[in-house]
């Protein structure tokens, strides 16, 4: 039976907690700029929760079926033997996460008023996709790919998108605009206004063709587990991930010069670059953390890595609540902001110490649980 990683969990809940601290600021008008996702091309730090999260739902994919699929190397391909709940284990869990996904953009399908109820004019605008769709299509792929296709076939499915993907963009061209580039026009014709509000609906950060090279950012994944579950020294396994992460991080800025770094268009050389640095941070906490047993750090990480998907929903749904219900003129979030941040400090830290207190009282409800 497989140890638990710790260094796994520990990675996840690091990676959640940046993504609950950047997504409740006090206020969207005052942030540091390591806290926002880069204007267009070129990446920030913030850029790299969402695609190291996906790079750990591949990981996990490995050790969760890795087990149940019986003897040999883990996604050894052709099906056999592969029972039929773990295909519905994996259809299950995506239409959870989807349906997630579409319960925090719908929420609250009704608001009160002191005359009526009355349905929210934009559920008729309803946005399809969003991070926890394309958690939900990437988690699908990736595990039947696992589960049916041999770690070769994943390889060349996991380049084959990344070129495929490069090919087809470039093709088009226009990657300098937000409206005109093809995966825009491809989410525009599918999903028409269903679109991301905050780019008046013409466009989507987590869009429908931009998922197939997050699908190998999800595969990325899976190559970083086969190389722990490898029957090799742990200073091997340490040494290839450091080594495997060197190496995209490299093709990730060269890959740049022909096809920028993008994370709202999920281009090829995002995912190099992301996919390095998840490597590189996995590494070197699998080193100090399974390895050396320097976990102590890691308690408060760990409750968040379990309850990653958790947080996230009851995070999202709690903070639009804060914005819906009124104190006088302003929303309950901002007259928590005003009166419990601002008025102590300037508008940027108290913005900062908001995300700050917001993760922390999470982490008290998450122990508690």
């Amino acid at each position: 039976m497989q140890k638990r990683l710790v260094s796994l969990d520990a990675f996840r809940g690091i990676t959640i907690v940046g993504m609950i601290l950047v997504n409740n600021p006090g206020t969207w008008s005052a942030m540091y700029g390591p806290l926002q996702h880069a204007e267009w091309h070129g990446w920030t730090p913030t850029d790299l929760i969402f695609p190291f999260f996906l790079f750990i739902v591949g990981v996990a994919i490995a050790y969760s079926f890795g087990g149940a699929v019986g003897p040999g190397t883990p996604g050894d391909g052709g099906g056999v033997g592969r029972p039929p709940r773990l295909i519905a284990k994996s259809v299950r869990r995506a239409l959870i996460l989807f349906g997630l996904g579409l319960l925090i953009a719908a929420y609250p399908v009704v608001q009160w008023t002191p005359e009526w109820a009355w349905i929210r004019p934009g559920i008729y605008n309803l946005r399809i996709m969003g991070v926890l769709q394309r958690i939900a299509l990437c988690y699908l792929a990736v595990s039947l790919l696992f589960l049916y296709t041999r770690p070769r076939t994943q390889t060349l499915a996991l380049w084959g998108l990344l070129l495929g993907y490069w090919g087809a963009m470039a093709s088009v061209g226009h990657l300098d605009d937000k409206v005109l580039n093809l995966a825009a026009v491809v989410d525009r014709a599918v999903f028409g206004t269903h679109l991301w509000a905050g780019a008046d609906r013409m466009w989507d950060p987590e869009g429908l063709l931009s998922t197939l090279p997050a699908i190998s950012t999800t595969l990325m994944g899976v190559w970083a587990a086969r190389i722990l579950r490898r029957d090799a020294s742990e200073e091997r396994k340490t040494a290839e991930l450091l080594v495997a992460g060197g190496m995209l991080l490299t093709l990730g800025y060269v890959w740049d010069w022909v096809f920028p770094i993008n994370k709202s268009l999920w281009t090829s050389s995002y995912v190099a670059l992301t996919g390095g640095q998840a490597f590189l941070a996995l590494g070197i906490c699998y080193w100090f953390v399974d390895v050396k047993g320097r976990s102590g750090w890691t308690k408060p990480f760990v409750v968040y890595g379990v309850n990653a998907i958790t947080v996230f929903v009851m995070s999202g749904i709690m903070a639009k609540t804060l914005g819906f219900v009124r104190v006088g003129e302003v929303s309950l979030q901002r007259w928590i902001f005003l009166n419990g941040f601002e008025r102590w400090m300037s508008t940027v830290n108290a913005s900062l110490a908001y995300s700050v207190a917001w993760v922390l009282a999470w982490y008290l409800v998450l122990h508690w649980m």
